[in-house]
């Protein structure tokens, strides 16, 4: 009994510092995977003993915060009970109606509204107590400051951050001990900033999972949702289902995150009563409400494979590992790399010069090593960078003690090549073909230093098809996207050449008020941008100090001898064919270049884009009308027209 309460104490211990680790912007300690296989040991050894820790996390639902003013919630915060087994989620559905939602991985906030208007935003702490930021009210998307409902009402939801901004934030980061390691971790570092300009630039979006409290009696939570969607709110994707139904809608929604569609992370599926009052008559048991809802966690599948090799590979600042090994099939599709983050990583998996890999794919999506078997030798740590040939060195993290391995040259391309995949991206220039990948054997190659080089790059074009991987059509198609994008649109180009602080907003901003030409005479005289509303001296002054540089200055005016910047007026116009009117456009286009152009279009001529369908979207936009998806769903649900856009450009035109 003795060594079952050492067991417990000692995995209380891990559960905890990797807790704290991951919600608090430090190293992950261990993997989701990892961490599952423990809490499930755990509360299996505090069932069989009796002994259970006050600080165990099978009776806590949070880690507490040290930042900010705390606040006890209204109503509790509790966890969900938790599954991988399909056949317990029919069982606790019984034959109630429920519904299904995603589990979104991100931080949850809690709003409570009072008299029609927004008076706090707390996080959700250990579950009892939480953070007030309700400074950040401005700064976070998804919820409006004002609502129609003049009673008391408390709504709960996910504050995420995308992919898509995730990448392009760490992008930015050249110091590897600032990075953050997921999306969840970056909204909660980002949640913890005192200045809600910098939490605006990083795209928090709120998004709201259930309607706690409200005076009325509404005891339908579908009908909840949707007044949710009336007052304006982000809410979460949602479907009406049975026991029976279940295993087909699980199915569909996982093939969603396993095909990657999802750009907002999700970590399972969640299923609740439509019956509030029912919901709320459960008892709480360890941490959890026993009918407040279910979740389903997805049964990570894992394959061994031998390892064949390290590849080391140089990206920003620094060299980091790849495992190469034997393919596997994994999960319905073929896998042969998984990255090994760094060497404290390699270290305590237990690399070996020879080994056999346990590997999974982490969320569905991301090829991720979890053990190690049958380890012989030591892995070699490169003694010169890949790409340049510089000598290497290896630093420990101040804060989190974390080896990384980094190249020696201040003037190493490859410390750059972040800066590339932003500029090549369908935000930037758009070029399909110039993987991040791609972009390291080029400059391997020679080929690439400067953005300008890769107009350059059909000299090469001989010595590329004949590299291992590409061929004759691969090359064709890579060239002719390079020069379809000669020609850009300016707020695209200034978001492309990488100005610190700047994305697409910032550009849109410049050029509706002054054009690119003023933008490029500001630039050359000095004069600054910090009169324009929205830019202000922060920005102002980052753009001004990234041109002092010359080689910036000179990047630039390479740069613009090779493309051509479209003549656009950004100024919506007086009248316009969508004035007035909100959109959401989803699905592949073809009248216009991408969805960017299209959302430029409908703005430009009076009109709004939003990512979401709701009662005050005015059409969906979406080429396959007949499609089953979830914005098609919604828009049917409460009678948007769905047009195809051919339709749009039949009633709104386009340019």
């Amino acid at each position: 009994m003795e060594e079952l309460k050492k067991r417990c104490e000692e995995l209380v211990k891990k559960l905890n510092e990797a807790s704290r680790a991951y919600y608090g912007g430090q190293e992950e300690v261990m993997s989701n995977y990892e961490w599952d296989a423990m809490f499930d040991e755990l509360a299996s050894l505090e069932a069989e003993t009796g002994y259970v820790l006050p600080d165990s996390p099978t009776q806590n639902t949070g880690i507490e915060e040290n930042n900010g003013d705390r606040e006890p919630h209204e109503f509790p915060a509790l966890s969900l009970a938790k599954t991988k087994k399909v056949s317990d989620l029919q069982k606790w559905a019984e034959d109630k109606p429920v519904w299904l939602s995603w589990k979104l991985d991100g931080l949850t906030l809690v709003l409570t509204y009072d008299s029609g208007k927004l008076s706090k935003i707390v996080t959700r702490g250990n579950g009892t107590v939480g953070t007030n930021i309700t400074y950040l009210k401005n700064a976070i998307a998804g919820f409006p400051l004002k609502i129609n409902y003049q009673g008391h009402m408390v709504v709960r939801g996910e504050a995420t951050i995308s992919y898509t901004d995730f990448a392009l934030l760490n992008d930015t980061i050249e110091d590897d001990d600032e990075k953050y390691a997921n999306p969840r971790n970056l909204a909660s570092g980002t949640l913890a900033l005192d200045d809600p300009e910098k939490v605006r630039e990083r795209h928090v979006h709120f998004n709201a999972f259930t309607l706690v409290y409200l005076d009325e009696p509404l005891k339908s939570w579908g009908e909840r949702m949707e007044l949710l969607e009336r007052e304006g709110f982000t809410v979460i994707d949602r479907e009406a289902v049975t026991a029976e139904s279940l295993p087909e809608a699980i199915s569909r929604w996982t093939a969603k995150v396993e095909s990657g569609e999802m750009d907002i992370p999700v970590d399972g599926l969640v299923i609740c009563y439509d019956d509030t009052d029912y919901a709320a008559t459960g008892s709480v048991t360890g941490h959890h409400a026993t009918r407040a809802g279910y979740a389903f966690k997805w049964q990570d599948v894992s394959a061994k494979s031998k390892l064949s090799y390290v590849e080391w590979s140089c990206a920003a600042s620094t060299i980091s590992p790849v495992a190469v090994f034997e393919p596997v099939l994994l999960e319905g599709t073929t896998v042969s790399r998984a990255s090994l983050c760094n060497i404290s990583e390699m270290e305590r998996l237990g690399i070996g010069k020879s080994c056999t890999l346990e590997v999974i794919k982490a969320n569905k999506i991301i090829p991720k090593c979890i053990g190690v078997t049958e380890a012989e030798g030591e892995f070699e740590i490169p003694k010169t960078c890949p790409v340049c040939g510089a000598p290497t060195e290896i630093r420990i993290s101040e804060k989190s003690k974390t080896k990384t391995l980094h190249c020696t040259n201040p003037d190493c391309s490859a410390k750059h090549v972040k800066k590339f995949t932003r500029f090549v991206s369908k935000s930037g220039m758009d070029i399909d073909g110039l993987s991040i990948q791609t972009m390291l054997r080029f400059m391997n190659e020679g080929f690439i230093s400067d953005f300008a080089d890769i107009y350059h790059l059909s000299e090469h074009a001989e010595v590329i098809r004949n590299l291992d991987g590409f061929g004759e059509k691969s090359c064709d198609n890579m060239m002719r996207a390079i020069e379809k994008s000669r020609r850009v649109h300016p707020v695209n180009f200034i978001y492309a050449i990488c100005i610190p602080m700047f994305g697409l907003d910032a550009g849109k901003k410049i050029v509706s008020a002054i054009g690119f030409d003023g933008f490029l005479k500001r630039l050359k005289d000095g004069t600054g941008f910090e009169d324009i509303e929205g830019i202000g001296p922060e920005k102002s002054g980052s753009v001004m100090d990234w041109y002092a540089n010359p080689k910036n200055q000179q990047s630039l005016d390479a740069l613009l001898k090779e493309i051509v910047i479209e003549k656009v007026d950004l100024k919506p116009e007086a009248g316009g064919k969508c004035e007035g009117l909100t959109f959401v456009i989803t699905g592949d286009v073809h009248h216009f270049k991408n969805r960017d152009e299209f959302k430029g279009y409908v703005e430009k001529t009076g009109g709004k884009v939003t990512g979401s369908v709701t009662s005050k979207t005015n059409y969906l936009v979406n080429n396959d009308v007949n499609s089953t998806s979830s914005k098609n769903r919604k828009a049917k649900e409460l009678s948007v027209p769905i047009i195809s856009e051919d339709e749009f450009v039949e009633r709104f035109g386009r340019e």
